[in-house]
Order: structure tokens, then C-alpha cells, then sequence
């Protein structure tokens, strides 16, 4: 695969050092799936590499083929705005460079299946599914598009068997991990537990724990962190934007 366009992981980026830990085994993980790809990470923040001196360290190491993903779960500002602007400099500043923005991580069943395995990991068995309510919590956007997504995540999750399936937001919306517990708690389900719908560890996340905690959550899952489903999507959302130039935006110098 020496000739395929270099997949970069473009993730937020954390003051906390479990973050870029986190995206790094995710990114290994992705690489062990598809032998002799390269699988390269970089940041938007906080951690190195910034995104453009990632990009300029593979153009000067002969890197003409780029497939940026960013390690988002919806379609909010940074996907809109940030990620798009720090490709545009990078490819105006670097002649020749191809630069192929791949579609965020979410929706998809795999993040579902996700969810499920550190429920799972946390120590709930199958067998709890019809008498157990879960709150999804997610980081929270000011985005209403991504809001509605989680919403709609929640209510498609709720089909497959769960008594109810509740999101709450750490920040920028409503309601908090802490509120949908005791909600939930207040319709009657006796067990509640807590699904963070984010990536890697941090502030927000953190936030998620210490609501559920406070509500007195029954259970509270893991981040979705190194999923084994995560790199598989990694690598789904990079077959997809190789394979449909026409349906996801190129940037070329």
C-alpha cells in the first residue's frame, strides 16, 4: 500500500496527557487492521503536531496524497470550520499537495457496538438490556445539527432493546448527565447507567463522570477510547473518501 494516500488522524487535542495517549492507540490500532498503511496523528490544539506541521513534515518526506479524518463524532464547528481552514493554509502553502477530507466518525452502528462493549466492560451483562435506562453523554455542541444527531442516536439505540435511552450533554446544551439520570430515575427504571459518547479522556469527559457519580448513576461505561470498532471506522471513513472523490470535498494546490 506505498502508493495510497496517507490516512492523518486530526484530533481535537487535550491539556490532558490521557488524550493524545488515547488517539495514539487508537491510530496503532488502525495501523495493525491494514498493514503497510500510514496512519499518522496531529492535533488542532494543546498537543503536537499542530495539524500543518504535521502536513509539512509528510510533504518534505515525499507525501503528496493526504486523507485527513477528523476524530470527531458529529458534524460541528471544528468539523465545519476548524479542520477545513488549517487543510486550506497547509495545501495553499504546500505546491502539489492533495488533501482529501474524509466525513466525521459519527453516525454509525459501529460507535453503537462501541458503546455496547464498555457497557459491557463495566459489568453489564446482556441480560440487563430491557430493565436497564441509559443516559448517552456526550461532550455537548452549540451545533443544532449535531445536537439533533445525538438525539437521533439515542432514540435509534432505544430500539434495540434498551427500557429507554436518554442523551445529556457535558457542555452547551441541555440536560446534563447528572439531570437525565434523575429523570430517568423519576419515570421509574430502577437501573440507570451512564454511555460516554466521547472519544478520549479529558475535561468534558470528566465532567460526564462526576454528573453520574452525583446523580448516583448505577453504572458508568468507559470512553470509547481504542475500540476495536473505532479503527475499523477509521479505516471505513478512509476507503470512503478515496473511493468517492465526487462526494467528498478534495483541497489541491
Amino acid at each position: 500500500m506505498s502508493g495510497a494516500p496517507v490516512l492523518l488522524v486530526i484530533a481535537h487535542g487535550s491539556r490532558d496527557p490521557r488524550h493524545a495517549a488515547t488517539v495514539h492507540a487508537l491510530a496503532r490500532r488502525a495501523r495493525a487492521l491494514r498493514p503497510g498503511l500510514r496512519v499518522e496523528t496531529a492535533f488542532l490544539d494543546f498537543n503536537a503536531p499542530r495539524v500543518e506541521q504535521a502536513l509539512s513534515a509528510l510533504y518534505a518526506s515525499g507525501v503528496r496524497e493526504v486523507v485527513a479524518l477528523p476524530l470527531l463524532l458529529t458534524r460541528a464547528f471544528h468539523a465545519k470550520a476548524d479542520v477545513p481552514a488549517v487543510l486550506s493554509e497547509s495545501v495553499s502553502r504546500l505546491p502539489g499537495l492533495s488533501v482529501r477530507m474524509a466525513e466525521v466518525l459519527g453516525p454509525s452502528p459501529l460507535l453503537v457496538s462501541a458503546l455496547e462493549r464498555r457497557l459491557a466492560e463495566a459489568g453489564l451483562a446482556p441480560a440487563d438490556r430491557a430493565t436497564t435506562a441509559v443516559v448517552l453523554a456526550s461532550a455537548g455542541s452549540s451545533d443544532p445539527e449535531a445536537i439533533a444527531v445525538i438525539a437521533e442516536t439515542a432514540r435509534e439505540w432505544r430500539h434495540t432493546g434498551w427500557c429507554a435511552v436518554r442523551p445529556a450533554f457535558a457542555s452547551a446544551a441541555l440536560p446534563r448527565t447528572q439531570d437525565a439520570v434523575r429523570e430517568l430515575r423519576a419515570e421509574g427504571h430502577r437501573r440507570v447507567v451512564v454511555a460516554p459518547y466521547v472519544i478520549a479522556p479529558g475535561r468534558l469527559p470528566d465532567r460526564i463522570a462526576a454528573g453520574a457519580a452525583e446523580a448516583g448513576a448505577d453504572l458508568v461505561a468507559g470512553v470509547l477510547g481504542a475500540a476495536p470498532e473505532l479503527a475499523r471506522l477509521l479505516l471505513l471513513r478512509y476507503d470512503a473518501a478515496t473511493a468517492a472523490p465526487a462526494r467528498l470535498p478534495a483541497l489541491t494546490a
